[in-house]
């Protein structure tokens, strides 16, 4: 039950910032959208620390192994997988000020859902395989702390969710189905996580490597597409004050539960 729950954690985090929609008026100010985009890449950074690098040395030192080649190894590739998909999905990027080619096609909300859905992926495959390395018992990974990274995801997946609701209904989208693209966006997360906890057995021998992977992925995601998005046009320091604010509650949220 208690895996369950880490499971859908953060695509609740996701339906109940979609939820918001049914509370707007009007477009969302530009300044709510940085802070959240702000506090969505601090919660990110700090869950890419605390919850996946950290416990990935600590397991490698454990092994008595060189504790730092899996998580530098496995971090690479998670950013490296993120840029070849970056390259070959042309609608990844959030910043769409300049489109070219199939962006041109493309509203930018459009690209904003695909890109969240996409960056998800990486976020479900993180709570299955901190979940699963809990409960294989892995050293520098409790049940606490897989909680801990699945609430975190969650906080950060709630503005995701309302940047995705809003500019649909502020382009005339009924709210229903605002909200129903927002959470849509967030199904995959349970998906990818379930998938990874299936093949516990499998990928127990390799979770340091996989671990540091995923926080590669959502490294990426936040320098790739979140911050520049946040900073972007005026008032870019408001995006600063929410990635502080992101970043120092997941780290309690990870100090405190871990």
């Amino acid at each position: 039950m208690n895996i369950a729950i880490g499971v859908f954690i953060p695509f609740l985090g996701t339906t109940l910032g979609s939820a918001m929609v049914f509370f707007m008026k009007n477009k969302m100010n530009k300044k709510v959208e940085k802070l959240l985009l702000g506090f969505a890449s601090g919660v990110m950074i700090a869950a890419s620390i605390w919850s996946l690098l950290i416990p990935s040395i600590e397991m490698t030192e454990e092994q008595q192994k060189i504790a730092w080649i899996p998580a530098a190894i496995g971090f690479l590739l998670g950013m490296a997988f993120l840029l070849v998909l970056d390259s070959v999905i042309p609608h990844l990027h959030l910043d769409t000020e300049k489109p070219e080619g199939i962006k041109a096609k493309l509203k930018k909300s459009t690209m904003l859902v695909f890109a969240v859905t996409l960056h998800n992926i990486p976020e479900g495959m993180a709570v299955g395989i901190v979940l699963a390395g809990a409960m294989v018992g892995n050293v520098g990974i409790s049940l606490a702390g897989a909680a801990s990274l699945a609430i975190g995801i969650a906080i950060q997946n709630f503005p995701e969710g309302a940047i995705i609701s809003m500019p649909l209904k502020s382009e005339g989208m009924s709210k229903v189905k605002a909200f129903a693209y927002g959470a849509l966006s967030g199904i995959v997360e349970p998906i990818a996580a379930v998938v990874t906890i299936l093949l516990t057995n499998t990928i127990v021998p390799i979770l340091p490597y996989l671990l540091a992977f995923a926080a590669g992925a959502m490294i990426y995601v936040v320098v790739e597409e979140l911050i520049p998005e946040s900073q972007a046009g005026d008032h870019s320091n408001i995006g600063t004050v929410g990635v502080a604010i992101g970043f120092v509650i997941m780290m309690i949220l990870d100090v405190a539960l871990g």
